[in-house]
């Protein structure tokens, strides 16, 4: 996709700092974290949304990259949220599948 951000950083495009990556991912640092650690995970296909996921490789590779995080950012044993945003009313602002990994901090119990 031409426009897509997460698509441009993928690409090297645009600098980021980067995780971790392998064939099916790229992680990298939010710009604007919502926590200590504050990651994204994306797949390097363009996926729109969660809805849109054809390829159970890109699902287990999403999966082990948040294991490669918590495991890199030091995070896995004090605990961690992961989550997706998926749509307008989900909150997704990119159009790019994505997961947040945050952390390095006791959370908010609000999910909402």
């Amino acid at each position: 996709m031409d426009d897509c951000v997460f698509c441009k950083i993928i690409n090297g495009e645009i600098p980021t700092n980067k995780v971790y990556e392998d064939d099916y991912v790229y992680a990298f640092d939010d710009i604007e974290p919502q926590a200590p650690v504050h990651t994204l995970i994306v797949p390097k296909q363009h996926v729109a949304t969660l809805n849109d996921i054809k390829d159970g490789d890109i699902w287990a590779a999403l999966l082990k990259g948040i294991k490669e995080v918590v495991r890199i950012k030091g995070i896995k044993e004090s605990g961690y949220r992961a989550t997706i945003n998926c749509g307008k009313d989900g909150t997704q602002i990119v159009m790019h599948l994505h997961l947040h990994v945050l952390g390095g901090k006791r959370l908010d119990d609000k999910m909402g």
